[in-house]
């Protein structure tokens, strides 16, 4: 009897002391949405590819606060108005631990208010001023836009007008009718008029435009030096193609397409991308090669093919992988999972990503923008090849990363 006892003694012990261990075992899920399918799916698809090796790496070394991660994930289908209902069951009832961003502007705006009336830190990817209406303290995003977002998103593309050779005098700015397109058309809007050009045509198109011959057509009348487009994938592809078949050859053209970042967009466009001047996040050189990301894009590069994501992951794999750096290093930091304590940090703290060194100012953009503008030169083919190769993706600005010249004006590119 007496041993029986001692031996049901042990085992509640025993089982005390399990329960605890089995409580901090149980993962840290991390919510959010992503477009999978739709207009924004490449980018999409390419952004959980490098999450989901981020979330392989941190388990490896023993996940955060000693607790595996888990990455809990819905399709917003590119439709901001799907993003409100997977935030709210993702809180409600998956209960998530933490949140980030979806990607894309038109995908995080639409979060916003769940965010803010829960009260939650919120990191997001790649939009553009998404805080300038809320000014929100938790909010944080992880793109190089700089602190004036809206105009810091074309700096680089109008400083290359303002220094060309013959100097352009006027500009014309086409927008979709999308709120990162409306917040980069009135970047760019500023930005012409403290060069000193003159603004001949400014007109938005319906998102679900397909021909933009017309489009072009129009502008081409109003004969601008410099041409500024702000478009998501679809009509980034539309808006070159219709640029080729008028024959419409501005001085300048590019600065804020979508799309054309992406490996599977530039195959298809090739030898018509010659020229154009556009924005980039992060293209490879001998001055962005920063701590860890050779060794996460080979891993993703391995998976692609098989995942049927961006063979190459230059634009969305860098900051992918390193909002969750973001999050998972304020977590360690602050040792627990308080939304006040990780905002503070947030606001605080140099994080070193293989995105490169992340410093947030007040409203959660970059203390100090890292907008790369690009030039696509000499391309004569449509394979992944001639975008792997950075002679025919040249780095224009910022100075300290550029690695090559502009060809000025446009149709000197084509021949």
């Amino acid at each position: 009897m007496l041993g029986r006892m001692v031996h049901g003694l042990a085992a509640l012990v025993l089982a005390f002391l399990v329960l605890p261990a089995a409580q901090a075992a149980e993962p840290i899920k991390i919510g959010f949405s992503m477009p999978l399918t739709g207009g924004l799916a490449p980018n999409g698809k390419s952004a959980l590819l490098a999450m989901q090796i981020w979330e392989e790496d941190t388990n490896a070394k023993g996940g955060l606060l000693g607790r595996p991660v888990k990455l809990v994930y819905y399709d917003d289908q590119s439709q901001p108005g799907t993003v409100p209902a997977i935030y709210t069951k993702l809180l409600d009832i998956d209960k998530v631990d933490l949140v980030v961003g979806p990607y894309a502007t038109a995908q995080i705006a639409p979060a916003m208010p769940i965010i803010i009336q829960r009260k939650l830190t919120f990191i997001t990817l790649l939009g553009l001023a998404v805080n300038d209406q809320f000014h929100y303290p938790r909010f944080f995003q992880i793109a190089p836009n700089g602190p004036h977002a809206t105009t810091d998103f074309t700096t680089g593309f109008f400083d290359i007008a303002k220094n060309a050779n013959p100097k352009p005098k006027t500009v014309a700015i086409a927008y979709a009718d999308q709120e990162y397109s409306h917040n980069a058309a009135d970047g760019g809007r500023a930005n012409a008029k403290a060069i000193g050009l003159n603004i001949v045509y400014d007109k938005s198109y319906p998102p679900t435009t397909t021909d933009f011959t017309p489009i072009m057509r129009a502008i081409q009348a109003a004969n601008p030096d410099v041409l500024m487009i702000a478009s998501y994938p679809p009509d980034s592809v539309g808006m070159v193609r219709a640029l080729r078949e008028v024959g419409f050859t501005p001085k300048l053209v590019g600065g804020a397409m979508v799309g054309l970042q992406a490996t599977a967009i530039k195959t298809q466009l090739g030898p018509l991308l010659n020229g154009i001047v556009n924005y980039d996040f992060w293209l490879p050189g001998p001055k962005t090669m920063f701590p860890g990301l050779e060794s996460v894009l080979k891993r993703y590069q391995a998976r692609a093919e098989k995942e049927g994501v961006d063979p190459l992951g230059y634009y969305m794999v860098p900051w992918s992988y390193a909002y969750l750096q973001v999050l998972g290093d304020a977590v360690e930091a602050t040792k627990g999972l308080d939304q006040d304590k990780l905002a503070k940090y947030m606001h605080e703290a140099t994080f070193h990503t293989v995105g490169g060194d992340v410093k947030f100012g007040p409203d959660g953009e970059w203390a100090k923008s890292r907008m790369l503008d690009v030039q696509y030169q000499h391309v004569t083919s449509n394979s992944v090849e001639a975008f792997r190769d950075p002679k025919n993706t040249v780095i224009l600005t910022p100075p300290e990363f550029k690695d090559g010249d502009v060809i000025y004006p446009y149709a000197e590119a084509l021949k």
